[in-house]
């Protein structure tokens, strides 16, 4: 579940290896690219960490970010 703080959506995902944590954060920069949105993330093994937020709107959520947030969602599940 995304949530909202520090003007970020933020969500921790995590995987049942390095692998798949790595596949997913693979197919999430290919939609990212393709919306010209690209996250703040990290990841650490099995865990992937993602914020959102829009910096050329002076660091603040935009509708750019829910429609990324759902599009990540969407991979996930």
């Amino acid at each position: 579940m995304w949530t909202e703080e520090n003007n970020k959506l933020t969500q921790t995902f995590e995987f049942k290896n390095f692998v798949e944590a790595f596949g997913f954060m693979a197919q999430v920069a290919i939609t990212a690219e393709k919306m010209n949105h690209h996250p703040n993330w990290s990841n650490v093994y099995n865990k992937v960490t993602i914020e959102l937020t829009t910096h050329d709107e002076g660091n603040t959520i935009t509708k750019k970010d829910r429609e990324l947030a759902a599009a990540i969602d969407e991979i996930v599940n």
